[in-house]
């Protein structure tokens, strides 16, 4: 039921508050974003509804408005981020709702599959957990220690591995995501090996 309602909110989303992609003002994502606060806090009676037969509506409902007002009040820090991605690499405002709603999408199957095949692999190799629990541990480490050093996002190591594999252009085609370049490409070249150009 829940990726049935996952699929319906992100279908709603993209094709009736952005079917035509535009800038979205202030008062714009006030109000959409008062109605997806709104439907995640009725979730709650939802929840209760389903498990009330269990005797568990109550504390089913709890835990679910607990964890969503968490992951609310965790989940700000990611407009800063975005602001900062956007900001680099130009992203026009007409197109950056477009930008945000596949990057969440991508990264909801992305977590989806890590979460099944990482499960299986943990259920099937137990030490698994420890070796995860020491790379957290040192993850943690890294960045208690580390410097506060700005960081240019076209240098990530996945961007460097992103741009051998995949051919990318260095500017906007309207709203298209993924563009097609005829073969043979005349006007369009390598450079470095990392850039399309025309």
């Amino acid at each position: 039921m829940l990726i049935g309602v996952i699929a319906v909110a992100l279908l709603v989303d993209l094709l009736v508050f952005h079917r035509k992609a535009h800038v979205v003002e202030i008062k714009e994502a006030a109000i959409e974003s008062a109605i997806w606060v709104g439907l995640g806090l009725a979730f709650t009676g939802v929840i209760a509804w389903m498990f009330a037969d269990q005797g568990q509506g109550g504390a089913a409902a709890v835990e679910y408005l607990s964890a969503y007002l968490i992951e609310k009040s965790l989940s700000v820090d990611n407009v800063f981020v975005w602001a900062v991605v956007f900001s680099h690499f130009a992203v026009p405002r007409q197109y950056q709702h477009r930008t945000l709603f596949w990057g969440i999408f991508g990264a909801l199957v992305m977590r989806f599959i890590f979460i099944v095949v990482g499960t299986a692999v943990i259920n099937r190799f137990k030490i698994l957990l420890l070796v995860f629990g020491v790379f957290l541990i040192y993850t943690g480490w890294k960045i208690v220690r580390g410097k506060d050093e700005e960081s240019d996002p076209n240098d990530t190591k996945t961007m460097r591995l992103f741009r051998r594999f995949v051919p990318s252009v260095q500017h906007y085609d309207g709203q298209k995501m993924i563009g097609y370049i005829p073969f043979p490409c005349t006007n369009y070249h390598f450079i470095d090996n990392k850039d399309w150009v025309s």
